[in-house]
Parts: structure tokens; sequence; C-alpha cells
């Protein structure tokens, strides 16, 4: 027993030896993990930070974009403006001359009594007319003994005339003009049944 005894602090000693020895290693084992979370926190925090700047970046790179759109559409809308401002008071210079004739024309009603001189001088301002319309690219829709087609035609009457001329343009009330292939004013027409 004697033995025991002596043995046993020994025992306390080595079995305290290696209790500290386990501890240590679960020490360094726990030291291992807290640093190894550590590194993956820093590692997802640093991640985190760099989404977080890449989000910024690309709101900022789309309010740019969001801006430059919106500068875009409003010049194209002043050219628009411009343009269409520009292409009128061309159309207007051109009809200039055309209110002079008629002016002279009004002049020679009050003082001339030569009725056929007066009709020949409505006649040249009525072709000086026409002849600016067609410069301009403006075109009569024919309608003479043409099919009624509603894409250039308005019909205004029916007119019974018989099987030849069902769906037939029989007389144009008023005269349709198209520029291109835009019709900008429908011919009027009598249509026959």
């Amino acid at each position: 027993m004697n033995k025991d005894m002596e043995n046993m602090p020994q025992q306390a000693e080595q079995e305290t030896k290696e209790e500290l020895t386990a501890e240590q290693i679960n020490t360094e084992e726990t030291k291992e993990e807290e640093i190894s979370e550590e590194a993956k926190e820093d590692a997802e925090d640093k991640r985190v930070v760099e989404l977080q700047e890449k989000v910024e970046d690309l709101k900022e790179k789309n309010l740019r974009m969001m801006a430059e759109y919106e500068n875009y559409r409003r010049r194209t809308a002043r050219e628009k403006m411009e343009l269409r401002e520009s292409a009128n008071a061309d159309i207007m210079r051109d009809m200039l001359p055309l209110v002079d004739d008629f002016e002279r024309g009004l002049e020679a009603l009050d003082k001339s009594e030569d009725i056929e001189s007066l009709r020949e001088g409505v006649r040249l301002i009525y072709q000086k007319f026409t002849s600016f319309l067609s410069s301009h690219g403006v075109e009569v829709i024919e309608t003479e003994d043409k099919d009624f087609d509603t894409a250039e035609h308005e019909a205004v009457t029916l007119f019974a005339a018989g099987e030849d001329k069902k769906g037939k343009v029989i007389d144009c009330v008023q005269k349709g003009y198209k520029m291109g292939e835009k019709v900008i004013r429908y011919a009027k027409v009598v249509v026959g049944e």
C-alpha cells in the first residue's frame, strides 16, 4: 500500500500533465478554429465590402446613363422642333411670291376692265401654285375612273350607276393630296353602287 501511496502523487502529477497536454491541444485547436473562423469572417467582410463598392459603382454608372439618356432625349426633341420650324420657314418663304402674285391680281381686278386678261392672270397664279406644291412633294390623288380605295378616298355619297361602275369613283367632290406615300387630305368622292 505504501507503494501505491507513493505512486499516487506521481500518478496524479502525470494525469495532471496529460490533462494539461490535452487542454493545451484543445486550446490550440480552439485557437486554430478561432483563427480560421476569424480569417473566414475577415474574408467574408472583405467580400461584403467589395460587393458594396461594386453596387455603389453600378448605381453611379446607372445614374450617369439615365442622365445621359435624358439629355439625349431633350436634345433630340429640341433638334426636331428646330428642324420642323426651319422646314416651315422654308415653305413659307417659298409661298411669299405666290402671295405677291395674288396681291398684284387683286390690284388688277380693281383697275382692269379686261376680263380675259384677269382670267389668264388667275390661271398663271394657279399654275405657279400647283408647281410650288409639286416642288414640295405634294401630289393630287387621282380619282377619275379609279377603284374606290379607303386608303386615299373618302366616300361622301353612293350613286346607283350600274354594275360596271360598282365600287368605282363616279365623281370627285374635293381633290385629295398626298406627300410621298402619306395622304395629307383624302379625296372626297362619289362612289358607284
